[in-house]
């Protein structure tokens, strides 16, 4: 039987998600805690790196979106792939404030040219019934990533952070290049149907139709704009990474400095938050489809701001640090994929591109404002308990966001 070839490029997606998981995203905290002990950078400084790559993408995303829609997928997630390893071979190499900033910006520039954002919207075209078990399905390359974690932690230990990052960006070039070719554009250019369906016979001369369901509506990204929807659904998910953000840059050395642990201890916690990620995209793939997406969206924000405040008040707590590894993980898993399907069950695939990346102008909010909030107050303070409490208050309140972004009639 012939696999569709759009669930390749889920495939192909998930382990990009999965290189960029495991060697940046749930590992920049483990760089972040060697770093502040290495060099004494403060965390101000350390998350205004985090808070730059951010924004870099935030200012890249409609520029991302136009291309995405004209040129299509492949070209550039392979020039992100490059970019990618350059920054962490650059990274490896770096003396400086400066020189960390130079390295992370190239990271960042890789980063939005071949992740989330472009094969997001190369799936998307590619699926409408099963399109948020597709993005689930390639969601779990970006859980699965954390699970390996660990392993970049113990690489550190034992052959130093520089030849980690090194070998990091040889790795992705190596292994992101041949995933980032399967790419394709949409299906109807190469002979396909959205979902693989078959397609519809032709209509006969002088014969009756059957009903058939109204076709979406296809928004073009001016339209998009003037809705309500486009705004709250962008301000949720910046909400929601207010928290995402936050954790992966300050976990790890709020375990190491204020719960006692381990730099391997802590990234064991991040293996299990990885864990339940895996199990929340699991759920996504089996109701993600079949519920409304507002909804559940709602419920995963107000996880994200319990789970922040176990860890911040967990203290010694093994338990509570368990509850908020396992409540996070799985609102993470399942609201990620939603983000995107949604939109497109909104504003449809046409000008799907150009609309996610408007959108990034928006979500920057939450993935400037989380590591850098937290990393002035815990400069302030001593400890991440005001810049933590702060974070899930606003990540919680978000799901009211959720609750009214109604699809546009």
């Amino acid at each position: 039987m012939k696999i569709f070839y759009g669930w390749r490029m889920v495939g192909a997606g998930g382990g990009l998600q999965f290189l960029q998981a495991m060697l940046l995203q749930q590992a920049f905290g483990a760089y972040v805690a060697v770093l502040a002990e290495e060099r004494g950078w403060s965390k101000t400084t350390l998350s205004g790196a985090a808070a730059m790559q951010s924004a870099e993408s935030a200012l890249l995303g409609p520029v991302l979106g136009w291309l995405v829609d004209r040129i299509g997928p492949r070209a550039m997630i392979r020039a992100g792939v490059v970019a990618f390893g350059i920054g962490f071979m650059l990274l490896s190499r770096i003396d400086s404030v400066g020189e960390f900033y130079m390295a992370v910006a190239v990271i960042a520039v890789g980063t939005s040219l071949s992740g989330y954002f472009p094969i997001n919207v190369a799936v998307i075209r590619w699926f409408s019934r099963k399109r948020a078990r597709a993005l689930s399905a390639m969601n779990l390359g970006m859980a699965m990533g954390g699970l390996f974690v660990p392993i970049v932690a113990w690489s550190m230990l034992t052959y130093g952070w520089r030849a980690t990052a090194f070998a990091s960006g040889v790795v992705s070039i190596v292994v992101g290049w041949p995933l980032a070719s399967m790419f394709r554009s949409r299906p109807e250019d190469h002979g396909a149907t959205v979902d693989g369906d078959p397609a519809p016979p032709p209509p006969t001369a002088g014969a009756g139709t059957a009903p058939t369901a109204a076709p979406q509506r296809e928004f073009t990204a001016r339209e998009a704009l003037r809705t309500r929807a486009f705004w709250l659904l962008g301000l949720g998910h910046g909400f929601a990474l207010l928290v995402v953000t936050a954790v992966n840059v300050h976990a790890i050395s709020h375990m190491k400095e204020g719960l006692g642990y381990s730099v391997a201890q802590a990234a064991l916690v991040i293996t299990l938050l990885t864990g339940a990620q895996i199990g929340g995209v699991l759920l996504g793939w089996l109701i993600g489809d079949r519920y409304d997406k507002r909804y559940l969206s709602a419920g995963c924000m107000l996880a994200h701001g319990v789970a922040l405040l176990l860890l911040t008040y967990g203290h010694h707590a093994t338990a509570m640090v368990a509850a908020f590894a396992v409540l996070h993980g799985m609102a993470w898993g399942l609201r990620g994929p939603l983000m995107q399907a949604i939109r497109a069950d909104y504003f449809g695939r046409n000008a799907i591109g150009m609309i996610l990346g408007l959108s990034t102008l928006i979500i920057a909010i939450g993935q400037v404002a989380g590591p850098l909030v937290a990393g002035v107050l815990v400069d302030l303070t001593g400890n991440y308990r005001a810049g933590f409490t702060v974070l899930a208050l606003l990540a919680a309140s978000g799901s009211l966001l959720f609750l009214f972004a109604r699809k546009p009639s």
